[in-house]
């Protein structure tokens, strides 16, 4: 009797300190912050910013002078800056530059990897490695030394979710200022929000109970946007065409709103010097002014590249 209480009262401190090491361990893995302005805050840095994908060969990764008996070897670290989640397909390398009857059997594309976005869990964003080699250098007879310019190319497919906060006023003209909530106004958005491509400016007009929206995008980093149709699989070295350039995909939307209409109408925005516009026409319900999100979606593709220099020499 005596050892069979004994096990029940161990039995019960165990369950009593696992009980503990859940709440404790449940306490700690949200690190976005303990309280409502921690959060806040962790929040905003996740969904803001210009940055994207941001590729850099690893440093002695290939070295800057080789012996052509050694090893080509590139290693290639990729980042997630922004807030949109990778995965395989949807971002690619590409090593241009050098001759293959020199440096040969290397894989000219390859797949970023899977690697998330930041997030208020991780507002560094993701990272992955990629490695390209080649174990077969052959410098031409008659030449001692061989010096290509590599050019590193990655494509990626982004998204960016905009939301602005937007007052509305479906009776802008019969109510008197004090009477209203708020009153209708343009609404800038410096800053990005998580992706290269952003909204950076709302402009906003009322018609009658008729919200027109002139939404300015633009691209806020160093590469070239390209359409979300094309084909990043290759595009480091693919043709691209007039219409490949320089598109972006955008939606709007708004709960306390019914969509009119968008211009342009294939929801497709051509952007001249890196800025384009889109003008929306949402009715607005109600009989008083009250502030409601303006929602809008920009699906596009991105291009950069960087380049490295790389000294071959005959082995004497």
């Amino acid at each position: 009797m005596v050892r069979s209480k004994f096990g029940v009262s161990r039995m019960f401190l165990l369950i009593g300190t696992l009980a503990m090491l859940l709440m404790l361990s449940s306490c700690t893995q949200i690190s976005a912050g303990e309280n409502p302005d921690q959060s806040a805050n962790s929040l905003a840095a996740a969904q803001t910013g210009s940055r994207g994908v941001e590729v850099s060969f690893v440093s002695g990764f290939p070295q800057s002078t080789i012996y052509d008996i050694s090893d080509f070897v590139a290693i290639l670290e990729v980042y997630n800056k922004g807030n949109h989640d990778l995965v395989a397909s949807d971002c690619y390398l590409q090593i241009t530059g050098f001759d293959p009857n020199i440096i040969r059997g290397i894989d000219y594309v390859q797949s970023c990897g899977q690697v998330d976005g930041k997030s208020v869990y991780n507002l560094d964003g993701g990272w992955n490695q990629v490695e390209y080699m080649s174990t077969s250098i052959t410098i031409p007879e008659g030449s001692y030394e061989y010096e290509p310019s590599l050019n590193l190319v990655w494509c990626y497919a982004y998204e960016t979710q905009a939301s602005a906060s937007i007052c509305v006023d479906p009776l802008f003209y019969q109510v008197t200022s004090e009477q209203k909530a708020c009153e209708p106004r343009d609404v800038s958005m410096g800053g990005g929000q998580g992706g290269p491509v952003g909204v950076s400016y709302v402009g906003v007009d009322m018609v009658g109970d008729v919200a027109i929206f002139e939404i300015t995008v633009r691209n806020l980093c160093s590469g070239r946007v390209l359409s979300p149709l094309t084909d990043i699989s290759n595009c480091g070295s693919s043709t691209l065409e007039y219409s490949d350039l320089d598109i972006v995909h955008f939606t709007a939307d708004m709960t306390g709103g019914n969509l009119i209409d968008c211009t342009p109408s294939d929801g497709k925005i051509r952007l001249s010097n890196d800025v384009g516009k889109a003008v929306c026409k949402f009715r607005i319900t109600g009989t008083s002014a009250y502030e409601t999100p303006l929602q809008i979606e920009l699906d596009y593709n991105y291009i950069e590249n960087t380049k490295k220099s790389v000294q071959i020499i005959e082995t004497p």
